[in-house]
């Protein structure tokens, strides 16, 4: 029968802030629902997750009463789509749309309520909202929605009936029939029913206390119909009629009472409040709720101190305050007397349509498929505000009334099924066992606890064995139990049964055996329940169990959850088999125990295919959390690691995360070393470059200066000339073209030992101006020492540039040393020198060079300083300085110049050798 399916909310486009779109996880009157940004931009969309997959039979939305959208989209996905999970293609399925009113005719004062049946399968349910409604009071042109509903059955119900088909036919034949509408409890019997207190409207509109007595009573109604006590169910029916109208006037006073508040009126507050209980407990005490509760006969036994009646009928006004307390951080609507219609008689509860007449149906021919709206039933709700009261609030208190009496006895079909444990352990406790009322069935798994824990020591061993097979018959029954104090009580059984029974008695591993093959398979089953504290107990039985010695030497758990998932599994019951095979992995290995690596790594490679996506990443995990003790093993399972495979976004996780493990670069770490270097070396092209262009500046300078004295020089010479003419024919010459005769053309120092051998000597020890390679032993100028260990030493492969400093670095330091950053930056050829000794920069210019290399508070590296320097002679006019450094500047553009025959050799570079 369809019924109220709980979701989450996965996640939304926006909310403003204190309307998330999580506050439409929560129905009842006093919560505000999810509201979109101000300003936002259009279309809006909110996915939720139900909390399993389910057929939809219907969806309800309550709009704004001025926030409202035009249209509202409905999508459905088995899954999330890929932009959750990049690797999952699946994306969502449309099912439609409905448009919902201005509601202008009410003046934005009620509520719009939209039913609308579907039929479709999945576990996500997608809503887009498009543009608003413009209206006056809608300012930011938000979209609202304060609540929504969704109606439906389990997709795989089906799927659960164990009955065999020889049962059946027995039952045939006895006129059993499984589809009595009697026993349904409802007054019309028909399978797709949907019972008013799953509306929307009924939460919307209800005291959430009231509502939760009002299901209560509702679920009496119906087991007083199925054991046709009709008398009370007429007496149910009418108290909750007589409810309904209670809860929608405490529902009217709580938003009262929140209006109070929110304009600081504290005293209407508290008076509202006193109304509120005083109504309570006179109407409580009018319907007389405790001879409703009490009036059923007692069915437990009186003896039994376990079963005293926990559930009370009337919740105590100090506990309803506390209840509202812990409500209040949800109560942030703020309704507006003069926006909203307080009246609760615009309420009208949505009726499903009668069996006889199908839904409405509207398919305009004139629009295409995707286009067309869905069907949908329109209300007008009065100010109803949204929080939820979770269903299963109730719990065991809302079962335990009916406590007292006998169990009801056997049925034909329940002795056959039961008759060698009847014939052990007697009829009454199998039939407590197989009672409807779940207090019964707790009852007889306790005490047939305290017959095997009390068993003395010398009983027969075929006694105990016969007593163990029928405990674990009932066991098996009872773990299949949907009501949890029964579920405990079966795994308390069990765990007894397997840690002191069989060792107590020594009945030996075929017993332990028997019990783990009997019963792990439907616990295993239990792991995919639709509650997580029952999945939660379920997993926790199996991994304490496992590793108990008597089990562990079994390595029977072990083998059951390797076994292959199947592809329509559960998304619960995939994810905790998962988990329980990773913990149990971490204690137990894979030695010995159970678990080989070939078994698990065939289920992980198969697990990766899984349409889940948690299932996938848990794999994944295994694969990495195995690949760390069993290298080689693992690889042998895995496709080899090429660019095909690591088009798969799960393959390339597995590699690069083997590549972690193992200590090595990943491709993502790998590609950003390779674009850091890339770009190192183009900044360091960028600068070398600069460098260049820089020094040709300085090239085309100093060639332009040298032009100029060799012009002013020829002028001298030419001038020379006409008065040499011009004077007197006895006059005697005076020699001009002797002037570089003894004179270093380097450092201009004139000395008369300056020969040819002399100056070769002074070349080749002296000179300030010069030094020798220390790896070619060539002697070459300091200022163009760089140049020469880059581009002519015979170990200039041996050297590199540094792009900080303009330095030759040798290969195997300069990672270090550009690194460490720790040389001093050079500067442009055109506003500095660098010396390659001292590493200083300095003004530019030939001259800066020789006041550098040669002046008192020149270079500190330069070791031919210690020399005594000599005053350079006097030059005749026209031959002095001048004339020396133009032919010294001339031959860095490559003019020749003369040199002692058997002297030096210069060449272009300044590079000079001994002869």
């Amino acid at each position: 029968m369809p019924h109220k399916i709980g979701f989450v909310v996965v996640s939304s486009s926006g909310h403003e802030d204190g309307f998330s779109a999580r506050e439409l996880m929560i129905h009842a009157p006093t919560v505000s629902g999810w509201r979109s940004p101000r300003f936002c931009q259009f279309p809006q969309e909110i996915v939720l997750q139900m909390v399993e997959r389910c057929r939809i039979r219907k969806l309800q939305l309550l709009a704004h009463q001025y926030m409202i959208p035009s249209k509202v989209e409905f999508y459905i996905s088995e899954s999330l789509p890929e932009y959750f999970t990049p690797y999952q293609a699946e994306r969502f399925r449309r099912l439609g749309y409905v448009s919902l009113c201005d509601n202008e005719k009410t003046g934005c004062k009620a509520r719009e309520l939209k039913s609308v049946y579907v039929d479709a399968v999945g576990q996500f349910l997608k809503l887009i909202f498009h543009q608003n409604h413009v209206n006056k009071y809608n300012v930011y042109n938000q979209v609202a929605l304060v609540a929504v509903n969704i109606i439906g059955d389990p997709a795989d119900f089906g799927d659960e009936s164990n009955i065999t088909s020889r049962e059946k036919l027995i039952d045939h034949y006895l006129g059993h029939n499984a589809e009595d509408p009697a026993l349904e409890g409802t007054c019309s019997g028909k399978s797709d029913y949907i019972s008013p207190l799953d509306d929307l409207a009924f939460d919307m509109y209800q005291d959430p206390e009231v509502a939760q007595i009002i299901r209560r009573l509702d679920e009496r109604k119906r087991e007083a119909v199925q054991k046709e006590r009709y008398d009370y169910a007429k007496k149910l029916k009418q108290a909750i009629a007589d409810l309904q109208k209670v809860g929608e006037r405490l529902g009217r006073y709580e938003v009262e009472k929140r209006c109070a508040v929110e304009k600081e009126d504290y005293d209407l507050a508290k008076e509202k409040k006193q109304q509120m209980e005083r109504f309570r407990s006179r109407v409580y005490e009018q319907l007389q709720l405790h001879e409703l509760v009490d009036a059923e006969p007692p069915l437990a036994c009186p003896s039994s101190p376990h079963h005293q009646p926990p559930m009370r009928s009337l919740p105590q006004p100090e506990e309803r305050v506390t209840e509202n307390r812990r409500a209040d951080p949800f109560l942030q609507e703020k309704p507006s007397s003069h926006r909203l219609d307080m009246s609760p008689q615009r309420l009208t509860v949505d009726r499903p349509p009668p069996a006889t007449e199908p839904p409405p149906k509207t398919h305009p021919e004139s629009l295409p498929y995707d286009e067309r709206p869905l069907p949908v039933t329109r209300k007008q709700l009065g100010v109803a505000v949204s929080e939820a009261e979770k269903r299963d609030a109730l719990g065991d208190e809302a079962c335990r009334a009916d406590t007292t009496g006998e169990p009801e006895p056997l049925t034909e079909k329940a002795l056959r099924e039961a008759s060698s444990a009847v014939d052990v352990l007697g009829e009454a406790l199998v039939a407590g066992a197989y009672s409807r009322t779940w207090s019964h069935r707790e009852d007889a798994l306790l005490t047939l606890h305290k017959q095997l824990t009390d068993t003395p020591l010398g009983t027969p061993k075929e006694d105990l064995k016969s007593t163990l097979r029928a405990a674990v018959f009932l066991v098996r029954r009872a773990i299949r139990d949907i009501v949890t104090p029964v579920f405990q009580a079966s795994l308390k059984l069990l765990k007894m049964i397997i840690t002191q029974y069989i060792p107590k008695h020594k009945l030996g591993r075929l017993e332990t055996a028997h019990c783990v093959e009997r019963t792990i398979p439907v616990l295993l089953t239990r792991t995919g329940d639709s509650s997580a504290r029952l999945r939660v107990m379920a997993s926790n039985f199996i991994q304490e169990i496992a590793l108990f010695k008597e089990v562990k030497s079994l390595q029977v758990i072990p083998s059951y959850l390797v076994q292959p998932l199947k592809a329509n599994s559960s998304t619960h019951l995939a994810m905790s088999q998962m988990a329980l095979l990773a913990r149990l992995l971490r204690d137990l290995g894979t030695e010995g125990a159970g678990f080989t690596v070939d078994s698990v790594m065939r289920f992980s490679v198969q697990a990766l295919e899984h349409r889940v996506r948690e299932v996938r990443e848990a794999a994944v995990g295994m694969i990495l959390d195995l690949y760390a003790q069993h290298r080689a093993l693992v690889l042998e399972y895995l496709p080899h690691d090429d660019s095909a495979t690591r088009r798969n976004v799960l393959y390339k996780t597995i590699f690069e995360g083997f590549a972690k493990i193992d200590g090595r670069p990943t491709d993502a770490e790998m590609r950003a070393q390779k674009r850091a270097a890339a770009e190192e070396a183009e900044k360091r092209k960028k600068e070398e470059i600069k460098a260049l262009q820089g020094q040709l500046a300085a090239l085309k300078e100093m060639q332009a200066e040298v032009q100029e004295k060799e012009s002013e020089a020829t002028k001298a010479k030419n001038q020379d000339t006409q008065e040499r003419k011009a004077a007197p024919p006895n006059a005697p010459e005076i020699p001009d073209n002797h002037y570089l005769d003894n004179l270093c053309i380097f450092c201009g120092e004139r000395n008369d030992s300056f020969t040819e051998e002399g100056l070769d000597l002074h070349y080749w020890k002296h000179c300030l101006m010069l030094t020798r390679c220390e790896h070619c032993r060539q002697v070459v100028e300091i200022s163009s020492l760089t140049e020469h260990l880059l581009t002519e030493c015979d170990q200039k492969d041996g050297f590199g540039r540094c792009y900080r400093c303009s330095e030759a670095i040798s290969k195997e330091e300069l990672p270090r040393h550009v690194k460490t950053r720790d040389c001093n930056p050079a500067k442009s050829e055109k506003l500095a020198n660098r010396c390659p000794l001292c590493h200083e920069n300095f003004s530019p210019g030939e001259e800066a060079w020789k006041a550098h290399l040669m002046g008192p508070a020149g270079c500190t590296m330069n070791l031919r300083r210690t020399h005594v320097l000599h005053k350079t002679p006097m030059l005749p006019p026209g031959k002095g300085p001048a004339a020396t450094r133009a032919g010294t500047s001339g031959s860095k553009v490559g003019s020749k110049i003369p040199t002692p025959k058997g002297g030096l050799s210069k060449s272009s570079s300044r590079t000079y050798t001994k002869r």
